[in-house]
């Protein structure tokens, strides 16, 4: 059984203007543990799925389905990590990891505690009682990574997660993410413009057409001395030839929503 199945769904936002349809006819199927990441040009729908399988938002038309039941608002299954740390300035580190735990009625001493082991895990042990501004902006994304993980989510969403960071740290970044997504055994969505990104983590590329988004391309990656490393994949062979694919299926969709 697929972990997340999206079943011909449209979502049409309605504002003072008029209709605007976001979405039309999409079909997605994201196997338990697999890595899935969605490109397409502004405007096409991305962050909108995202929102859908998280329960924030209802379709127009369509079902989506989480372990095969239908999504009717917020579930604990779901983890979602935003463009923007969101950390509290006012609070810690370790308090900011919390939150979501407190949010759910949660922070009892043995979630508190796998909380701070996967802040200890990360490489962000020494910097629990630090308050984020003291934080680079790589170490702020790994603590907003260990209070998603903290509600233990069997499905995580990514939104543009690395866009705000220098190319450096993103890269660095990428490995830790894929790495530790793996590990934890996640079934992931990940929302970029980045094609290398893309390609770099991914199980399988989804290309969503100009809005409103369908499904226009989907490529299962495959590459050579991959070994879970983004960094590795991209000096794989079969890495360039993917990426010149998949930019001329976005250089299409950018065409027709000029």
């Amino acid at each position: 059984m697929d972990k997340v199945t999206l079943v011909g769904v449209y979502m049409t936002y309605v504002n003072k203007s008029g209709e605007i349809p976001a979405l039309a006819d999409v079909h997605l199927n994201v196997k338990a543990e697999e890595f899935v990441s969605l490109l397409g040009p502004s405007g096409c729908g991305k962050s909108t799925v995202l929102s859908l399988i998280a329960g924030m938002l209802r379709p127009t038309r369509g079902q989506i389905l989480i372990d095969g039941e239908p999504v009717a608002g917020t579930s604990p299954k779901i983890g979602y990590m935003l463009q923007h740390d969101h950390l509290l300035e006012w609070r810690n580190i370790r308090h900011n990891v919390y939150l979501g735990l407190e949010v759910r009625g949660l922070a009892d001493k043995e979630h508190c505690r796998h909380a701070d082991e996967l802040l200890i895990r990360y490489g962000l042990g020494g910097f629990m009682n630090r308050y984020p501004s003291e934080l680079s902006g790589g170490m702020r994304q790994r603590a907003a990574l260990a209070r998603t993980l903290a509600l233990e989510p069997e499905v995580v969403l990514l939104d543009e997660p690395f866009s705000a960071l220098d190319y450096q740290t993103r890269l660095l970044l990428e490995e830790e993410v894929a790495t530790i997504l793996k590990q934890e055994r996640k079934t992931v969505i990940l929302v970029t413009h980045d094609i290398a990104e893309a390609i770099a983590m991914s199980d399988r590329i989804i290309v969503l057409s100009a809005r409103p988004g369908t499904v226009k391309a989907e490529y299962t990656i495959k590459l050579s001395g991959k070994n879970d490393s983004p960094f590795a994949a991209r000096q794989a062979p079969e890495f360039r030839e993917y990426f010149r694919e998949i930019w001329s299926v976005l250089e299409e969709s950018h065409a027709a929503a000029r």
